[in-house]
């Protein structure tokens, strides 16, 4: 096991990663405020983890709440989240009750929220089961849900006591899920590590294949990495924008489709397309390395083209993007790999080409 740890002084809290940490109680109770917890997952990761993690607990003397919620994008919303709520109720939960996330990032983006609400506040632990969550989603405090018009429109700032990333759990992942945890690590090299990013191009096999050491590598790399621009720039003032390289394009691909039509990491993998030409259309990028980033995104299998919508269609569904400030909409783009900065002067006409050139795939184009 390999240990990080997020600075943020005494809110501070260790990323564990390594295999066979779900069985590992030692690691969880500890930090637990009371001997009780929900374990907060969804009915796909249930029957494959929920029962190891309760038993684990139970034996350490821990009671357990288990909350099971239908599984997609589709379901982070209001109804959804009520289902956490309805559980803690009805089984008397307390402020020091912890919730624990098992999951991928909706689980936990959903959880942390719910924790962040509840009774005004309560502890909550990170255990990711997907690659998405193990490198970005679960790291840094972001809880939210959807609104129909909005991705993440509605949630808080609230940090973990704990984030555990098993690996094995990677294991059963299916196929399209790990290609989509994969955009995010090419992501993460993209906007700090351009010799990151380098290894992803030589180890792209391998992490398709599940290298155990591969994977070990880009989830440690990718933690490193976010750790460092969370405890300087928590709640998103400055630097922590980057870390949104491709998503002010993306989110506009997944409300336009509809959430879970398109997997997060897919989406974001044609908005880092986009953002790539538009950052080499802005000066930031030359046209080679352009072709780099494109390339590796098509060698993991995700889309490199997003979907046919109009380009006035696109800016609609950018408009009401998070990271509009002021009026106006922010784009990260590039200056050189591994070099990423927020720019909010890129013309209308110069945005409408980049969505000319590569928001052309029919709908769908991946299974639903």
């Amino acid at each position: 096991m390999r240990t990080l740890r997020v600075a943020l002084g005494e809110r501070s809290y260790p990323i564990h990663v390594g295999s066979g940490l779900l069985g590992d109680a030692g690691l969880i109770a500890p930090l637990l405020a009371q001997k009780r917890a929900a374990v907060v997952t969804n009915a796909t990761v249930a029957p494959l983890y929920l029962g190891r993690l309760s038993a684990a607990l139970a034996a350490a003397g821990v009671d357990v709440i288990p909350v099971v919620l239908p599984d997609g994008e589709e379901h982070k919303n209001w109804q959804t989240l009520n289902l956490i709520f309805d559980a803690l109720i009805e089984r008397r939960a307390e402020r020091r009750t912890t919730l624990i996330a098992l999951g991928g990032g909706v689980v936990g983006d959903m959880t942390g929220f719910a924790a962040a609400t509840w009774q005004r506040g309560a502890p909550f632990i990170q255990v990711p089961t997907t690659l998405l969550a193990q490198v970005d989603s679960s790291v840094g405090g972001k809880t939210a849900i959807n609104h129909p018009r909005g991705k993440n429109m509605i949630g808080a700032f609230y940090q973990p006591r704990l984030v555990l990333a098993d690996l094995d759990t990677l294991s059963t992942l299916p196929e399209r899920e790990l290609k989509a945890g994969l955009a995010e690590v090419i992501k993460t090299a993209l906007i700090r590590d351009a010799s990151f990013f380098g290894w992803i191009e030589a180890n792209i096999g391998a992490l398709l294949s599940r290298d155990v050491a591969a994977l070990e590598h880009a989830v440690l790399r990718c933690c490193e990495i976010k750790a460092e621009v969370v405890a300087a720039d928590e709640t998103e003032q400055d630097l922590r924008a980057i870390l949104n390289f491709g998503h002010t394009f993306g989110h506009a691909i997944e409300a336009g489709l509809g959430y879970g039509h398109w997997l997060h990491g897919e989406a974001i993998g044609a908005g880092m397309v986009m953002a790539a030409d538009l950052s080499r259309r802005l000066g930031g990028l030359d046209e080679g390395t352009a072709n780099r980033i494109t390339r590796l995104i098509e060698r993991t299998g995700l889309p490199i083209a997003g979907p046919a919508f109009t380009a006035e269609r696109y800016i609609e569904l950018m408009s009401v993007d998070k990271k509009v400030r002021d009026g106006t909409l922010q784009f990260v783009v590039l200056e050189g790999l591994g070099k990423a900065r927020v720019r909010s002067d890129a013309p209308p006409a110069t945005v409408k080409n980049t969505l000319s050139a590569w928001a052309t795939a029919s709908v769908p184009t991946l299974p639903g």
